[in-house]
């Protein structure tokens, strides 16, 4: 195989690397770039396709997720930006979607937070049955492990704060 076989030759820009084929979300049909669905059509219906994870590359299926509605690779967290509302797939973004933190919701379910990398939008998903949990543990850990000050500095700020650090009336270890 040539070395120049995956890539095409432009006169007046040199060689340049063949696009991939986009592997966002469901297989393409041809009715919307982003994901094949047309706008709205998983408000109501479940979705049922398969997808390459555009961050880590594993293939998604919809088993196991517990869920109609899978939104994230269930390996790295990761989604898409596709929805404005919740199965719209209205948005014309397409960036990735960052898991950036977790929260609980009302009765203790957990859910991601996703910040787009494109455009820096907002979202939050349930998490799946079938989630990497040493990611959701690592991501919420986060703001424990690094916190915006240096932990040397936690002593100093104690005291600042009016507290004792040692002596009768400090925490005992």
């Amino acid at each position: 195989m040539s070395k120049y076989q995956n890539q095409r030759i432009d006169p007046n820009q040199g060689i340049k690397k063949k696009k991939p084929a986009q592997t966002a979300g469901p297989k393409e049909t041809g009715k919307k770039k982003n994901d094949g669905a047309e706008k709205g059509y998983y408000v109501d219906h479940a979705c049922e396709e398969e997808f390459v994870c555009r961050h880590c590359g594993k293939t998604v299926k919809p088993e196991g997720a517990g869920t109609d509605h899978r939104n994230h690779c269930p390996n790295c967290l990761y989604s898409l930006h596709l929805d404005n509302e919740p199965g719209d797939r209205a948005s014309d973004c397409g960036g990735k979607m960052e898991p950036i933190a977790v929260w609980v919701r009302k009765g203790g379910e957990w859910a991601l937070i996703h910040r787009c990398t494109r455009c820096g939008a907002l979202s939050s998903n349930r998490i799946a049955a079938d989630d990497n949990p040493m990611m959701l543990m690592s991501i919420a850990m986060r703001p424990i492990s690094q916190p915006p000050f240096p932990l040397e500095r936690i002593e100093e700020m104690t005291k600042m704060m009016g507290y004792e650090t040692d002596g009768p009336d400090a925490p005992q270890h």
